[in-house]
């Protein structure tokens, strides 16, 4: 089985799932079902981004598990970071406006629906 792509492979535009399938009884159903941003990620990004999670964000400890320096764990992160969407230094993670302008910015160039962003933000818009 291959992984989901999230760009098409000609244009690079943003691609839809238009069906999914059930492993135990074949049922399938069709639509259009959005992506998941951290499917934007790559295999190395994805991998990173688990540890990270797992390390519950401790630098060092993912220095220690990857045997990496600090400004690696930084350079790793910060591509994870654009992969998302989020630009190289405008994000303080405690900052709610920015999440919610670079949230407006997608959702003006179609690169998210309503009900991702109000998943995203907890509440309804």
């Amino acid at each position: 089985m291959h992984n989901v792509i999230a760009s098409c492979p000609i244009c690079k535009h943003k691609l839809r799932v238009t069906k999914l399938k059930c492993e135990s009884c074949n049922s399938e159903i069709t639509g259009e079902f959005s992506l998941s941003p951290f499917d934007l990620l790559d295999d190395k990004q994805k991998n990173f981004a688990l540890l990270f999670i797992l390390c519950e964000g401790n630098i060092k400890e993912i220095e220690r598990r990857m045997n990496i320096s600090y400004p690696t764990v930084k350079k790793y992160l910060d591509e994870v970071k654009l992969t998302l969407g989020f630009k190289e230094g405008n994000i303080d993670s405690s900052s709610d406006k920015n999440i919610r302008e670079i949230l407006k910015e997608k959702l003006k160039n179609n690169e998210i629906t309503f009900e991702e962003v109000e998943s995203i933000l907890g509440e309804k818009l």
